[in-house]
């Protein structure tokens, strides 16, 4: 009988044993997982998508407050790494300008400019345009949209409003168009949008500047809670005035939008990055220090 006893006693502490490790190991592999999901967080990198000289600053108000004046803009764009794929967020000027002379437009509003490809600065992030699981473009005027031809193998994740509005007749004649017409993988979206659904890569629908105008916030690991305005605002002074470019889509459109934006970054404790400020483009980490 004792020898039966011990047998089973010792059979349930190699049981309760044998638990307590694959228990332990679980445990261990559980939090390694989130360890390493921590580790990897979500990224941001602003890369070069060329320069934009605005001749005619009074363009970028409803009266004549920037007359005769002239700026220049930065036109970046943004690579989201998030442990679940990437992202792709505006494109920048057309790849086309690399290497030319800056180019002054018809009516000498602007002159804009590119050093580097897409495709270059993809490269030295040991990546492609293969890699990119999505695109989204902040809207579809030309210096945001540039380069989104070089994405057709990623899915477009676009407001319904501004599918509609740059795929009409009217604008398939102009070259807004032709920068998206390669993109056939579509997803369109109404309203906000959380790309990778654990809320630290947010779309946000901003429309006025065009129909279908948004916005993106991001929780970074290391950087805290960011806006990027696509061009909800184009520089500081823009924003503090909330001046309405002359050549918004709408005008009560855009100063509602406004409103939601900056409830909204004060809500979440978000910080502002105007996409076309300079200052702004400086501020955040570039593709060179993509492996630091």
């Amino acid at each position: 009988m004792k020898k039966v006893l011990t047998i089973l006693l010792v059979a349930v502490l190699f049981t309760a044993c044998k638990d307590f490790k694959e228990g332990v190991k679980d445990g261990y592999e559980e939090a390694k997982k989130e360890t390493e999901a921590k580790k990897q967080g979500v990224k941001l990198y602003a890369l070069d998508g060329g320069t934009v000289k605005v001749n005619k600053l009074e363009l970028f108000s409803q009266d004549t407050t920037y007359t005769g004046q002239s700026k220049t803009f930065a036109d970046a764009f943004y690579l989201i790494e998030h442990p679940k794929g990437k992202l792709l967020w505006d494109a920048g000027l057309p790849d086309g300008l690399v290497g030319q002379e800056p180019f002054t437009t018809p009516d000498g509003a602007f002159t804009v400019s590119r050093k580097d490809s897409v495709v270059s600065q993809l490269k030295q992030l040991y990546l492609s345009p293969n890699n990119i699981d999505f695109i989204a473009l902040s809207h579809t005027h030309f210096d945001h949209s540039g380069s989104a031809s070089k994405f057709a193998n990623s899915i477009w994740l676009v407001q319904e409003t501004e599918y509609d509005f740059i795929t009409s007749e009217e604008q398939k004649k102009g070259d807004n168009y032709k920068a998206i017409a390669a993109l056939n993988k579509v997803e369109k979206i109404n309203g906000d949008f959380d790309v990778f659904g654990d809320g630290t890569v947010i779309i946000k629908s901003m429309p006025g500047h065009t129909p279908g105008h948004q916005v993106l916030f991001l929780k970074l690991e290391n950087a805290g809670n960011i806006l990027l305005t696509g061009d909800l605002y184009h520089f500081q002074e823009n924003r503090d005035s909330r001046g309405v470019p002359s050549f918004n889509y709408d005008v009560d459109m855009t100063l509602k939008s406004m409103d939601a934006f900056e409830k909204f970054a004060k809500e979440n404790d978000a910080e502002v990055y105007i996409q076309h400020s300079q200052d702004d483009f400086k501020r955040l980490p570039k593709y060179p220090n993509y492996l630091d």
